[in-house]
C-alpha cells in the first residue's frame, strides 16, 4: 500500500511512520511522498535524508482552497498513492481532497476525541481537568476531528504537569500508535460499519 504523508511542520509523526517502515513494523504500507503546505517545514528534510521523496505544495500560493486541494491530489495521485496519513498537517480539508480518497484519509490527534477536537488539545485537557489524556488515530471526515476512531491510547495527565511536559509524553504514545494503525489498515484488519471500526488482532509471527 503506497503512503502520502502530509505535513506543516517538523514531522516527527511522519518520521515515526518512515522509521517503522525500516524496521518492518508498517505491514505492506511504503511512504511514497511527504508533501508539505509550507516551503519552510523542517519535516521536508528530515524526509529526504530518509530516503523519502519530498515536496512542498505551498498553501500560500493558492487564492482558491479548492485549487490547493487539486494540486495536492494530483501530486498524490501521479505517486499512485493510496492512503493519506496526516501528521501535523494544520489545513482543513475539504471535499475537493476527501472525494478524491474517500475512506482513505488518516490523522493522528494528541486528545482522545471526541473531547478536545481542535487546536491546543493538551491544553484544553489540562483546563478541564482531566485525569487522563491520550491520543486518537481516526479516519478524516468533513469535520474538524470528527471522523470514526480507529485507535486510541490512553496517558495519564500527572499533578506537575504543563502544556510541554503532557504534549511530550502524549507524542511518545503516538509514535507507536500511528504506525500500528496504519500497519492494520495496510494488512486489511480494518473493517468500518458507519462509525464504527473494527480493528482485528495481528496475526501472529511464525
Amino acid at each position: 500500500m503506497r503512503l502520502g504523508i502530509l505535513i506543516s511542520g517538523a514531522g516527527s509523526n511522519m518520521m515515526a511512520l518512515v522509521e517503522a517502515h525500516a524496521a518492518g513494523r508498517l505491514g505492506g504500507a511504503v511512504p511514497r511522498v511527504v508533501i508539505a503546505n509550507r516551503p519552510d517545514a523542517p519535516g521536508l528534510a528530515r524526509a529526504r535524508a530518509a530516503g523519502v521523496e519530498a515536496v512542498c505544495i505551498d498553501h500560500a500560493s493558492f487564492t482558491e482552497r479548492a485549487r490547493f486541494e487539486q494540486v495536492l491530489v494530483d501530486a498524490l495521485r501521479a505517486r499512485s498513492v493510496e492512503l493519506v496519513a496526516l501528521a501535523g498537517f494544520m489545513r482543513v480539508l475539504g471535499p475537493a481532497f476527501l472525494n478524491a480518497f474517500e475512506n482513505r484519509v488518516v490523522n493522528i490527534h494528541p486528545a482522545l476525541l471526541p473531547s478536545f477536537p481542535g487546536m491546543h488539545a493538551q491544553r484544553q485537557a489540562l483546563a478541564h481537568g482531566v485525569k487522563v489524556a491520550g491520543c486518537t488515530v481516526h479516519f478524516v471526515d468533513a469535520g474538524v476531528d470528527t471522523g470514526p476512531i480507529i485507535a486510541q491510547a490512553a496517558v495519564e495527565v500527572r499533578d506537575d504537569d504543563d502544556e510541554a511536559t503532557l504534549s511530550q509524553r502524549i507524542l511518545a504514545v503516538e509514535h507507536k500508535l500511528y504506525p500500528e494503525a496504519i500497519r492494520a489498515i495496510a494488512e486489511g484488519r480494518v473493517a468500518r460499519d458507519g462509525r464504527r471500526v473494527r480493528v482485528s488482532p495481528a496475526r501472529p509471527v511464525r
